[in-house]
């Protein structure tokens, strides 16, 4: 597994190099690398560059933040979303959509909707000074179902052009490469991935056993609290940017848990690179699998990770988790 590590930590960083020249040069109009310095080059070169850029730290930060949330809940299945992240953000965002107050506003909304569900959640699951892992995944959930209930309220009431434009945001969208906004997402990306590597050592006492992990030295208290923090910040940054898109924060961890195995420190890190380089390619896919019209990146995601994750778990057969 170490060895399969150190492979995957050579082959990443090209591979997301690769990904990103083709989602660069690639598109309903192909450039050469003679055109890049054209005039027609340099103007399709200013959209595609920075949705590229936007890809890539959504892919890491989501799947970093997924690869948090089964350390501290010790479930494969979560993801970024499972704590009410998803409504939160829905929430805060379609009012700002609805009333076209603009990009940053949206994603301001995004962002301050996750923070809020997400903070929500945390007050809810806190007994005793304590942080059940059972009792955080059951607030997750039914916060996020009322939450939910709320959007579809508003989505109800809402007619015409406005309505595709919030659909549109909850299937998740790359289109807005505002260069100050890619910088923001990147900033938290990398914070928040620097954070959890740094911390690897106490992610993988956590998911060995709250018990086990007191008995080395950790306190699984302020551990998760911390873990859970970093988790709703890179998950927070995303959805401002991207809407919500589906199945990164939790295929992408789990396929490289099955290649390198559960070690943090070559997990963070690999994780970070697999899910740029995969959402730099779904963003390539969602915009000329179909001539003269773009697919939303939450529906690509859903198409092509749901079918390999059900192959690779058939495939593989092996458990990491009790």
């Amino acid at each position: 597994m170490k060895r399969r590590g150190d492979l995957l930590l050579l082959v990443a960083p090209p591979a997301l190099l690769a990904a990103a020249a083709a989602g660069i040069l690639l598109g309903p109009e192909r450039l050469s690398p003679s055109e890049l310095f054209g005039d027609s080059g340099r103007n399709i070169l200013e959209t595609r560059i920075p949705r590229v850029l936007l890809a890539a730290a959504v892919g890491a930060a989501l799947s970093v933040a997924g690869v948090l949330f089964q350390a501290i809940l010790r479930n494969p299945l979560a993801d970024p979303y499972i704590l009410g992240a998803s409504s939160g953000a829905g929430l805060g965002a379609a009012p700002a959509i609805m009333f076209a107050l603009g990009t940053w506003a949206v994603a301001g909304a995004a962002f301050a909707g996750t923070m809020v569900a997400t903070l929500l959640v945390y007050h809810l699951a806190m007994v005793g000074g304590r942080l059940p892992r059972m009792t955080l995944l059951l607030c997750g959930v039914v916060v996020g179902y009322l939450l939910g209930a709320f959007l579809l309220f508003l989505v109800s009431q809402q007619a015409g052009g406005r309505l595709h434009d919030v659909m549109w945001w909850l299937m998740g969208s790359l289109q807005a490469g505002e260069p100050r906004l890619v910088t923001a997402v990147w900033t938290c990306m990398v914070l928040g991935t620097a954070g959890a590597w740094m911390l690897s050592r106490d992610l993988d006492l956590l998911a060995m056993g709250e018990e086990q992990a007191e008995h080395l030295g950790l306190s699984p208290e302020r551990a998760k609290t911390v873990f859970f923090a970093l988790g709703s910040l890179l998950t927070g940054a995303a959805v401002a940017a991207s809407g919500l898109i589906g199945f990164v924060g939790l295929v992408v961890p789990h396929l490289v848990r099955l290649l390198i195995g559960p070690g943090h420190r070559r997990l963070v890190p690999c994780a970070a690179l697999t899910g740029a380089a995969f959402l730099v390619i779904v963003e390539l896919v969602s915009r000329t699998a179909l001539p003269g019209r773009e697919i939303p990146v939450g529906v690509v995601t859903a198409f092509t990770g749901g079918p390999f994750f059900l192959w690779l778990l058939r495939r593989q057969r092996k458990v990491f988790w009790g």
